[in-house]
């Protein structure tokens, strides 16, 4: 198979199984959503979706998020991990959101990453699923399955976006990151990986990883 042949099958095959896309983080609007994505840094959506009705039932929107303490909202997502960090990014965000765009969530990259704790990653799902401007997030399951595919070599999540956004169509990126992340979850995980129901792997994968694979089986 050549490159674009592979990226033609990975297409088709996210299609179907992916045809509707369910969004991972809970959430009802742009504030909730840029939220939600800041928690769910080295933590599960699951453990995200979780905690956030907690918060936001005190707080979802900026004006009610800065009335809370830094220590308020630290008490509220600690199950979430990294939380002195985060706490002091919504606290933060939230006062800029107030100060500079009267509440609103800004629609440009360079705005949202200009927040505090809103990096790269962060402001390309914002951008994506609020506003459905073309981005392609990189989490660990895109990284790792693009790698796996052998359609980037895996260095950095830097490297992985750029060969991303130039092997795949535009007007796809938005559903195929999705698609990508609820595919490497459900048939390509990290750990107890099963590549008999792996199809795309299976078809596509680099055979320095199918090699590894198929020795540790052995």
């Amino acid at each position: 198979m050549t490159k674009q042949e592979r990226v033609n099958f990975i297409i088709q095959k996210l299609q179907e199984f992916y045809p509707e896309i369910p969004i991972p983080l809970n959430h009802k609007d742009p504030y909730t959503l840029l939220v939600a994505v800041l928690l769910s840094a080295q933590c599960t959506d699951v453990r995200v979706n979780q905690i956030t009705p907690i918060l936001f039932a005190k707080a979802d929107n900026p004006f009610d998020m800065v009335k809370l303490t830094v220590d308020e909202i630290k008490e509220i997502i600690k199950p979430c991990g990294l939380s002195p960090m985060k706490s002091k990014g919504i606290y933060g965000l939230s006062k800029i959101l107030i100060e500079k765009y009267d509440g609103e969530v800004p629609q440009s990259f360079e705005a949202l990453e200009a927040l505090p704790a809103v990096g790269h990653k962060t402001a390309s799902v914002v951008m994506s699923q609020a506003f459905g401007v073309p981005a392609f997030p990189v989490d660990t399951h895109i990284h790792r399955l693009l790698f796996r595919w052998n359609l980037s070599n895996g260095k950095n999540v830097v490297q992985t976006e750029k060969d991303a956004k130039r092997l795949f169509p535009k007007e796809l990126w938005n559903d195929l990151h999705l698609q990508i992340i609820w595919y490497g979850r459900e048939y390509s995980p990290a750990r107890g990986w099963d590549l008999e129901k792996d199809i795309i792997t299976k078809t596509v994968g680099r055979k320095s990883v199918l090699d590894e694979y198929y020795k540790a089986k052995s």
